[in-house]
């Protein structure tokens, strides 16, 4: 479906290009309406609640992770597990957030509130969902995030088998390749932070404003879902 715009965010969200580098926290309030977040992607910032407060804060990562799209690795193993797990595409978008946000999960930042505000972008045509299926049909895995044109801002994974969320990536990388014209510029493919996890698939540290860079080309492009 063709993205639908909301009405335009009632805030002035912080600039993150006028931000001092390695000051990661840009501001603290506004809301989740799909016309803030969609602005707030748009410049560079995303939402994630302050730990053991939960007041809503936007962020801004200075270095920022990003994976580029030859650059995933995959091993053996992994190529393994993609030929025994199946990958669908919003089928599932709120069992998805649901399994990324579970209690039991350490640094669980992902809310009820979070939850109806992506299930929205998604009913909107914003957000995504990639799942990771057995055989039988059973959801092990899967990843949700937002695209706007070039961009796909990853927000979390989740797994409940062997390298689950890894194939999930696997196919979004692969639809993004896909989605590629020769001559265009890169898309982007946000992670937030680099952990050690996702440095070993690849993922690099970018300064931010190299990210803000390759978010205003990746912005043009047109979307892959």
């Amino acid at each position: 479906m063709t993205p639908v715009e909301p009405p335009p965010s009632a805030w002035d969200l912080p600039d993150p290009s006028l931000a001092d580098p390695g000051v990661e926290l840009l501001g603290v309030g506004a809301d989740l309406e799909p016309g803030t977040l969609l602005a707030a992607y748009r410049s560079g910032l995303f939402p994630m609640p302050l730990d053991g407060v939960g007041a809503l804060a936007w962020w801004s990562p200075d270095p920022r992770g990003i994976l580029r799209l030859d650059g995933l690795r995959v091993s053996s193993s992994l190529r393994k597990s993609c030929r025994r797990l199946t990958t669908t595409v919003d089928t599932d978008f709120v069992a998805v957030m649901r399994a990324c946000g579970d209690p039991r999960r350490p640094d669980g930042w992902i809310t009820d509130e979070v939850v109806e505000a992506y299930t929205e972008l998604h009913r909107l045509g914003w957000a995504h969902s990639l799942e990771s299926r057995t055989a039988d049909g059973d959801l092990v895995g899967g990843l949700y995030g937002v695209e706007i044109g070039g961009l796909f801002a990853g927000e979390s994974m989740f797994s409940l088998a062997a390298d689950a969320s890894k194939v999930a990536l696997v196919a979004l990388v692969e639809r993004l390749r896909a989605a590629s014209v020769p001559g265009e510029g890169p898309r982007l493919l946000d992670v937030q932070w680099r952990t050690d996890h996702l440095a070993s698939l690849g993922v690099i540290n970018v300064t931010r404003l190299r990210y803000l860079t390759l978010l205003r080309a990746a912005l043009l492009l047109p979307p892959a879902f």
